[in-house]
C-alpha cells in the first residue's frame, strides 16, 4: 500500500480539499471519486485496475448461465416465427396456415424433389427444379401458428435444463441437432407429399434422450414425468390428424440413438470423444439416408 501525499487536493478535482486518500495507492481523493472497497476505499484508476478482464468477466457470466444453449434455441425459434409475421405481414402465420415462408423453408419429400416457389401473383405453389436440401435443418426453426410454437418451446423449456447442464452445452446442441436431422428424415420416409415444419422432432428427441438416460441409469422412465409424457405424447402423434408422425418418431429414435452412449451411467463411462461422435454420426447418417430416399423416389 503506497503512503498517502501530503496535498489535501482531490489528484482528479484540484479545487476540492479533501483529507481521504486511496488506501491502495495512497493518491488523495474525495468522496465523489472514492469507492467503498472490501478494505477501506479505492480511487477511480485502482478500482478499475481491480476489475477483471472482459474475458475473465465473459467467464463468469458464462458460468452463471446452465441453460444458455436452451434459451438461445428458444431465442432463434421465436424469432424465426416473429420473422414469418414480418415476411409474410398476414395472419396466417398466427393461425397455423401455410404461407410462403413454410412453403420456402418447410420440407417434404415431393418438395426436395420437386422443390416448390411461391406465385406472388395466382397465391399458388410452383414446381421448380429440384434442390434445398438446406429445408432438413431450417425447417426444425419454422412453425404452423402460435399454438404449435408455444407447445414446443414449453417443452424445450422444461427439458433443456434437465439435459444441458449433464452433457454441456456442446453435446447437447449436438444432441439437439442431431434429433432435429432424425426428424427430417422421418418427414421425408412416413410423411410423404405432406409440408411439415417445427421442432418437434428435436424436442422428441429430447424427451426419449431424457428417458433413455433414466433407464441406463437404473431408473424406470415410465414411472417418472418423461417417460409419462413420452407416451402420452407419441398417443396423441398417432390418433390426432394434422402431426407430422414421421418428424415426431425420427426425432425419438435419433434422440434414444445418440442418448445411449451420451448419458451412459457413472459406473460404465463412455470415451469422452464417443459422446461427442455419437450425434455427429447420427446426423450424418440421417442426411445421407434422407438424401438416398429422396433420390431413388
Amino acid at each position: 500500500m503506497g503512503a498517502p501525499t501530503t496535498s489535501t487536493a482531490c489528484y482528479r478535482h484540484p479545487d476540492t480539499a479533501t483529507g481521504r486518500h486511496c488506501t491502495r495507492c495512497g493518491k488523495p481523493a474525495c468522496n465523489q471519486c472514492l469507492t467503498t472497497a472490501a478494505v477501506g476505499s479505492h480511487c477511480p484508476d485502482c478500482a478499475k485496475a481491480a476489475q477483471p478482464d472482459l474475458r475473465t468477466r465473459a467467464k463468469f457470466w458464462s458460468a452463471g448461465q446452465p441453460n444458455l444453449i436452451t434459451m438461445l434455441l428458444i431465442t432463434m425459434n421465436v424469432a424465426v416465427f416473429v420473422g414469418v409475421l414480418v415476411w409474410t405481414r398476414g395472419s396466417g402465420a398466427l393461425t397455423g396456415s401455410i404461407t410462403e415462408a413454410h412453403v420456402n423453408l418447410g420440407l417434404s419429400k415431393d418438395v426436395l424433389a420437386r422443390p416448390l416457389l411461391w406465385n406472388p401473383g395466382s397465391g399458388d405453389p410452383i414446381v421448380t427444379e429440384p434442390g434445398g436440401w438446406y429445408r432438413l435443418v431450417t425447417s426444425g426453426f419454422m412453425h404452423f401458428g402460435v399454438i404449435h410454437i408455444a407447445l414446443n418451446m414449453y417443452f424445450l423449456y422444461v427439458l433443456g435444463p434437465l439435459l444441458e447442464p449433464s452433457l454441456g452445452r456442446a453435446r447437447f446442441l449436438l444432441l439437439y441437432m442431431a434429433s432435429l436431422l432424425g426428424g427430417s428424415l422421418g418427414v421425408i420416409v412416413f410423411d410423404q407429399g405432406a409440408l411439415t415444419a417445427g421442432a418437434s422432432g428435436a424436442v422428441f428427441g429430447l424427451m426419449s434422450a431424457a428417458a433413455v438416460g433414466l433407464w441406463r441409469r437404473g431408473i424406470n422412465p415410465f414411472s417418472t414425468s418423461i417417460g409419462t409424457t413420452l407416451i402420452l405424447n407419441l398417443f396423441l402423434t398417432f390418433f390426432v390428424g394434422g402431426i407430422s408422425i414421421g418428424g415426431h418418431l425420427g426425432g425419438a429414435i435419433a434422440g434414444a440413438v445418440c442418448a445411449i452412449v451420451m448419458l451412459a451411467p457413472g459406473h460404465k463411462p463412455m470415451q469422452a470423444w464417443a459422446t461427442y461422435a455419437a450425434p455427429v454420426a447420427v446426423g450424418i447418417i440421417c442426411i445421407v439416408l434422407s438424401v438416398i430416399t429422396v433420390n431413388a423416389a
